[in-house]
């Protein structure tokens, strides 16, 4: 039994060293039985196919943003840009803005035509208007040019308007400084409303086709910053003497950073 199992060892060894010679000779191509070689990892990396692109991520739900408030928050700086000039100079204490505007609606309700033109009224937004382009309602400011006050009354126009309505007006007190400069605009009314307008005394905007027509409203804007002359003087031509000072207190009549007070 042992030498039966020993002779098919050997003709087992023969087999395989005869066929490891092959049988082609040196020039047969090697036979496929050599096992592959395993693949480089880097080889296996870049073999996988990438993956699609990540899917973009749904947004979350953002919550609802809050409704923005309705009350309108108050300017800290006056819009309207009002400054006292430089060689502006102060003559005791200011009056607060409420008590100025209290004086200077007080004088725009006045009745300063009794007799000859009772209907003659002052719009309250005209005399408030004026005063703020006039001095912001500084009650105390006293201009280089001598203009002094709510209205900015001149020394001249101050002894005119006492003169012709037989008044002592003081211009040094803020409400008797409203009441000259609301007077002396009555007075413009009715000075051009007879040259120009056939004794008529409207003063409503609505007359007016803008800011530098030749209408009442715009006439005596003109008057008070200029004088009655120069606007006598330029209304046969059709044009105000001083357009931009119209301008701005016609813009102020509308919208005013004085009536937060």
């Amino acid at each position: 039994m042992k030498r039966t199992v020993s002779w098919l060892a050997g003709l087992l060894v023969g087999l395989v060293v005869v066929a490891g010679c092959g049988l082609g000779g040196n020039d047969a191509e090697p036979t496929s039985a050599a096992p592959v070689a395993a693949p480089a990892a880097e080889e296996v990396l870049e073999s996988v196919p990438e993956p699609s692109e990540s899917p973009t991520p749904k947004p979350s739900k953002s919550k609802a943003r809050p409704k923005p408030s309705k009350t309108r928050a108050t300017p800290t700086e006056d819009p309207n840009h009002f400054q006292l000039p430089a060689c502006a100079t102060r003559d005791g204490k200011a009056v607060p803005k409420k008590k100025a505007k209290s004086a200077l609606t007080a004088a725009a309700n006045g009745t300063y035509w009794p007799g000859s033109a009772p209907d003659l009224k002052l719009p309250r937004r005209l005399v408030l208007a004026t005063a703020w382009q006039e001095s912001g309602w500084t009650s105390n400011f006293v201009n280089c040019d001598g203009g002094r006050g709510l209205m900015q009354v001149m020394p001249d126009t101050e002894a005119f308007v006492n003169q012709r309505f037989e008044k002592s007006y003081d211009s040094h007190d803020y409400r008797q400084n409203a009441t000259l400069g609301a007077n002396y605009l009555a007075w413009l009314t009715k000075a051009f409303g007879d040259a120009y307008f056939k004794g008529s005394y409207d003063l409503s905007a609505k007359k007016c086709k803008n800011h530098h027509s030749m209408c009442l409203l715009n006439l005596v804007i003109a008057g008070y910053n200029a004088g009655r002359g120069p606007v006598d003087e330029m209304y046969a031509d059709r044009e105000l003497p001083n357009p931009a000072y119209v301008d701005s207190v016609r813009s102020l009549m509308k919208s005013c950073y004085c009536d937060k007070y």
